[in-house]
């Protein structure tokens, strides 16, 4: 078994891969709803039923991806080969998305759900291999926490560029007119992020093999599920958190223009995401000294501290004090985003152990759909209030809109956090994880000798 670490230049390359995802979906996550709205014509509430089916389809695909990366077997490895197949359908797909064409409203309407829908699918085959292939890349767990964290540096890269850049170019290269600006803007974004992915497809190698196992079945997949508590606390975790950042990032645009009443505060804002790499880098070292679980927890704990600070600063409309909020906010999501990845692959192991049947593409493609069906549900209930709310497009909206756009960008994301934080209590792998690897490499040492002799 090859426990050596992996080199840098294997693990910028798989960094590269999130940052490959994040400079395509950000801006579908952060803008697509804006985007429908005020520039493309859509009602909030279509928008918000487009969101909710769009992502209990994303639900469904994700497994079914993960069975098929279970039971793919080719020279480049399990996972590795999606990011050279779907690379290209995957940025073709994400530039027509956020494409304007000359219909009627209903036309839109059903353009809107091809693209939206057919991009999320795509994403979902090449997002899900960047997870499943992390337990492949190495057995040694801190090496794995290190992978997780360049992994989410490359990602937060991704999502800064995209944060920071997309509305000034949007007026750049659009001049005035925000459809011409946003696909142009789309189609450098995808371009660069087709780029990423050939890369990390041509310098990564799947080096955990399980001896003798060339294709596990469905069926015996599942036996990895059963019992296995830090998965179902991940999935849960994947589905509430992103259910919280998906409404928060979505309402973003909506609460500085109106609750706060200047919009072009969201690029400053957002350009504190750089923050987030000063936690990212130090979550090797917090998750080694008081273990991954708790290190996840503080991530939380300061978020909703930060979530605070907002709220108070917002009720005042005191930008000196939003910002402190939104910097101490996006320090604690280094520490979140290091580690979902990685203790994701805890549970791949913690399965295999349990049952000796290991299932990577199943076990990480159903967190897949936890997080995807946070995210629908994130943005059918954003969509949901503000309508409830009275919020109408391109107007002065009233009270009762202001209050909901606030709830959503304030209040629900904490009560999310809260959520996650309370499951995370039950989640006891760190204690666990010395001696389970050590069984686990044990009983992988005797398979490899006993194939051997079987050769022989």
């Amino acid at each position: 078994m090859n426990e050596n670490q992996v080199g840098w230049k294997e693990r910028i390359s798989y960094g590269l891969s999130d940052t490959a995802c994040n400079l395509v979906f950000q801006v579908i996550g952060t803008y697509l709803m804006f985007f429908y709205t005020d520039v493309f014509g859509l009602s909030i509430a279509a928008v918000g039923t487009l969101f909710l089916v769009a992502r209990i389809i994303d639900a469904l695909d994700a497994p079914l991806f993960g069975v098929l990366i279970d039971r793919t077997n080719t020279r480049w490895g399990k996972s590795r080969p999606y990011f050279l197949w779907l690379a290209v359908p995957f940025g073709v797909m994400a530039t027509l998305t956020f494409f304007t064409p000359d219909l009627s409203y209903q036309g839109k309407l059903i353009y809107a759900y091809i693209t939206y829908i057919s991009v999320g699918i795509i994403y979902s085959g090449i997002n899900i291999p960047v997870t499943s292939i992390l337990p492949s890349l190495s057995s040694n767990p801190q090496e794995r926490t290190v992978l997780g964290t360049v992994r989410s540096i490359g990602g937060q890269l991704g999502a800064i560029i995209v944060t920071v850049a997309t509305l000034p170019i949007v007026s750049v290269l659009g001049g005035g007119d925000d459809q011409k600006g946003f696909f142009w803007t789309m189609l450098i974004f995808s371009a660069f992020g087709v780029i990423m992915l050939f890369i990390t497809f041509k310098n990564t190698k799947e080096r955990v093999i399980i001896p003798g196992k060339k294709v596990t079945p469905f069926k015996e997949g599942i036996k990895a599920i059963k019992g296995n508590l830090p998965w179902f606390i991940m999935i849960f975790l994947n589905f509430i958190y992103w259910m919280g950042q998906t409404i928060k990032n979505q309402t973003t645009v909506y609460y500085f223009a109106n609750n706060i009443g200047n919009a072009k505060l969201v690029p400053i804002m957002m350009s504190f995401n750089f923050i987030t790499l000063f936690s990212l880098i130090l979550t090797p070292m917090f998750s080694n000294r008081i273990g991954k679980r708790n290190t996840m927890i503080l991530g939380l704990v300061i978020g909703v501290i930060g979530q605070i600070f907002i709220g108070i600063g917002g009720k005042m409309v005191n930008i000196p004090l939003i910002m402190t909020g939104t910097i101490i906010g996006t320090f604690g999501t280094g520490f979140i985003l290091g580690l979902i990845s990685v203790m994701l692959a805890d549970s791949v192991d913690y399965g295999e152990w349990k049952s000796k049947v290991r299932a990577a593409g199943l076990l990480t493609s159903a967190s897949s759909f936890g997080a995807k069906f946070g995210m629908g549900i994130g943005g059918a209930l954003t969509a949901a209030i503000l309508s409830a709310g009275g919020y109408i497009a391109n107007q002065k909206q009233t009270a009762s809109a202001l209050q909901a756009i606030e709830f959503n960008f304030i209040w629900l994301p904490i009560i999310c956090s809260g959520l996650a934080i309370i499951a995370l209590l039950f989640h006891k792998f760190d204690k666990q994880e010395k001696q389970i690897i050590k069984e686990l490499n044990e009983r992988r040492r005797l398979m490899e000798k006993k194939e051997g002799l079987e050769i022989a």
